[in-house]
């Protein structure tokens, strides 16, 4: 159903300007913005997916992927149709670049979400399989009403937004991953219809201004973002603007949608940029998208040993306190730890809201 939203001004020329991203969509009475789900109705911008969704499922919060984030717990997940952006290598093409509104097959009020992530055990809420700012609205009610109940919210999210509707959206997420996807405006341009400085804007914002816990994701793609060069610019910048402590995760791409001709990447590749953000002093480095135990493993930045143990999804080792520090040295991990791990596991639970 339509809902208002507030993040618009109009032109000169009787358009509407949408305000939430940086794409700045100058839209006629009845177009959609690229995002196909903001759109000009009536003289305003209208979200034209609030309340419905493209599909619930649990999930480990690893998938996210978050490794500092309450480890072991599982999260209710779900996004809507439609994204800001145009990335051709999309791992969720049939959702994020969906223009057939019967996608979204499942509807659900912010408190029938809230209630039934309550019912099933849910430590968070994640809004994911596409990006959350284009649903911001349906998001922060989300995000309330599971706040009245103590579950926490997690997005999933490229971070492409403007500050105005950033400072209100990240009032109410609790955790996020950013997919921070390149380090180069090129590859934002020529593959994302977009630019990276407004990414890395996000970036320090969530850093400097905020209390949300966040990791980042950098999907690595042969040929195309994955020169030494780059790898180590995208660290030294990290540790400079973020400091070491911000987990990254390095995942492998695999062909899809737009870029088939592409190969898979090489574990050698992922294993190199893991080596490059060590040196660079980042503390905590994952591979994704790989079997890899020790690429998926938490050790501690002070004396080394192994805080988490990881078989992709499973967890293993635990030596951490119930606050988050080393048993062996007292060093502390950083992340949002509450207690022992969660044994959710790998199993993933789709759910309907009917």
């Amino acid at each position: 159903m339509n809902h208002a939203t507030k993040y618009w001004h109009v032109l000169e020329d009787d358009r509407i300007q949408c305000d939430v991203c940086p794409r700045f969509c100058k839209l006629k009475d009845g177009q959609r913005g690229l995002c196909f789900v903001r759109a000009n109705e009536g003289g305003e911008i209208v979200s034209t997916t609030y309340g419905r969704s493209s599909g619930f499922c649990v999930d480990p919060i690893e998938k996210k992927p978050l490794n500092h984030f309450l480890p072991g717990t599982p999260v209710l997940s779900f996004g809507t149709a439609g994204c800001n952006l145009t990335c051709k290598f999309c791992q969720n093409y049939d959702i994020s670049k969906s223009r057939e509104m019967d996608k979204l097959a499942d509807q659900a009020s912010p408190e029938k979400i809230a209630a039934v992530a309550e019912r099933l055990g849910c430590k968070s809420v994640a809004f994911t399989y596409n990006d959350p700012v284009i649903f911001m609205e349906y998001a922060i009610d989300v995000a309330q009403a599971c706040h009245e109940k103590g579950i926490k919210t997690v997005a999933v999210t490229a971070g492409y937004i403007c500050p105005e509707p950033r400072a209100e959206f990240y009032q109410h997420i609790d955790a996020a991953n950013i997919d921070l996807k390149a380090f180069t405006d090129k590859f934002y341009m020529e593959l994302c219809s977009a630019h990276l400085a407004g990414v890395l804007e996000t970036l320090k914002y969530l850093k400097n201004e905020t209390d949300v816990w966040f990791e980042i994701t950098t999907l690595l793609i042969p040929g195309e973002n994955d020169s030494e060069r780059e790898l180590n610019e995208e660290c030294a910048w990290i540790v400079e603007h973020l400091g070491p402590d911000v987990p990254l995760h390095f995942s492998a791409f695999h062909p899809d949608w737009k870029m088939t001709d592409k190969p898979n990447t090489p574990t050698d590749t992922l294993h190199r940029g893991r080596k490059i953000a060590k040196d660079h002093g980042l503390h905590y480095v994952y591979l994704g998208n790989i079997h890899d135990y020790e690429g998926s493993s938490t050790y501690c930045s002070g004396c080394g040993e192994i805080l988490i143990g990881r078989d992709w999804y499973e967890l293993s080792t635990w030596k951490l306190t119930a606050d988050g520090h080393c048993e062996n040295c007292g060093t502390a991990c950083a992340g949002v730890f509450d207690g022992p791990a969660g044994d959710w596991g790998r199993k993933r639970q789709p759910v309907r809201m009917g």
